[in-house]
């Protein structure tokens, strides 16, 4: 969605807009409720992780963005990528983290959004398609096969930065 993120470069989330409608977002839905925070929906401490290690590798990383979760399965057409753009300020859109993140703060899990650009979105020159996707995130595959070891095993056994093991004291009513 942004100009600044180009194709291939990737993108540690830390803010995220929710415009799915048809999923499941919640483990409470026997009669508990649960009023969990999401102000700051990522891990702190496996955002920096993921930061450094993304770095480490001489790839280009932004630490921050927010991304814009759609329902799907189709792109967006002109109209609404401008909004999503230009109204919401969304940095990145895609049709997976939510309700993931959710429900991983519900787990009480750490969880991060390290996402790779692979298009403008509709409201560019060239509007996305599958077609174009499919062929960076196949010559990336590499790439991200890296990202992810050097954040495996970058990863503290002990966390100093974050509450996402007790996500849930004073969320369940």
């Amino acid at each position: 969605m942004s100009e600044e993120l180009r194709p291939g470069d990737i993108v540690v989330s830390d803010q995220f807009i929710d415009f799915t409608k048809k999923r499941d977002y919640t483990y409470f839905d026997s009669g508990r409720i649960c009023h969990i925070s999401m102000a700051d929906p990522f891990c702190p401490e496996l955002r920096q992780t993921a930061i450094s290690s993304i770095k480490k590798l001489n790839y280009k990383v932004h630490g921050n963005g927010t991304y814009l979760c759609i329902e799907g399965p189709r792109f967006s057409t002109r109209a609404e990528s401008l909004f999503f753009k230009d109204t919401l300020k969304a940095d990145i859109i895609g049709m997976t983290l939510v309700p993931e993140c959710v429900l991983a703060r519900e787990a009480q899990l750490c969880y991060v959004s390290i996402a790779m650009i692979t298009d403008y979105d509709a409201w560019s020159e060239s509007p996305v398609n599958t077609k174009a996707v499919l062929e960076l995130l196949r010559k990336n595959t590499e790439r991200t096969k890296k990202v992810v070891l050097e954040l495996v095993t970058n990863i503290p056994s002990k966390r100093d930065m974050c509450n996402c093991s007790t996500a849930l004291d004073g969320a369940v009513i």
